[in-house]
């Protein structure tokens, strides 16, 4: 099986400063998340507040899901942190 992301719901993790978003890979349900400097960097002037990251987010999903794509290929965990590095 190959990663998948049928899933389009997200969430703004505050405490994380990140967004959220699941991917699957066969029966397995991969976390993944965006951190907010990853996502100013892929959106210029994004504001950073909840609604800012999100919008951002949905905007520039398939750059993200692409970048998850290529670090869940490289090492398989439960979870992922995209940081602006992976962009």
């Amino acid at each position: 099986m190959s990663l998948n992301f049928p899933n389009a719901s997200r969430s703004y993790d505050e405490r994380g400063q990140c967004v959220r978003f699941w991917g699957h890979d066969g029966a397995l349900e991969i976390c993944f998340f965006v951190d907010q400097r990853a996502i100013a960097r892929i959106s210029p002037g994004t504001p950073f507040n909840e609604m800012g990251f999100l919008r951002a987010f949905d905007l520039c999903r398939d750059q993200i899901l692409k970048a998850a794509a290529k670090i869940y290929a490289g090492r398989r965990r439960d979870s992922y942190l995209l940081l602006a590095k992976d962009f």
